[in-house]
């Protein structure tokens, strides 16, 4: 059950995230999928680096969108995403 919670709330961060980038017409359900998992992953490690908390349920949310956000510069820079 917590895999499927996991795949769900990565689609959602990952769309969100590539909303907020301007990549949505690129990505499709399981670019989304995936973007949000890794990308989530990827802001809570960079938290943690730069010593920063997240208490709560909306600043949980908001570092994992961010960390998407993060990984899809990432790709831009890599040619992935115009």
């Amino acid at each position: 059950m917590n895999w499927i919670f996991t795949i769900v709330v990565g689609g959602m961060d990952g769309g969100l995230a590539s909303i907020v980038m301007k990549t949505n017409d690129q990505m499709g359900v399981l670019a989304n999928v995936v973007v949000g998992i890794v990308g989530s992953s990827l802001g809570f490690w960079l938290a943690g680096a730069l010593g920063l908390a997240t208490y709560g349920a909306i600043a949980q949310w908001l570092v994992a969108i961010a960390g998407a956000a993060i990984l899809i510069v990432i790709l831009k820079a890599l040619g992935v995403f115009k």
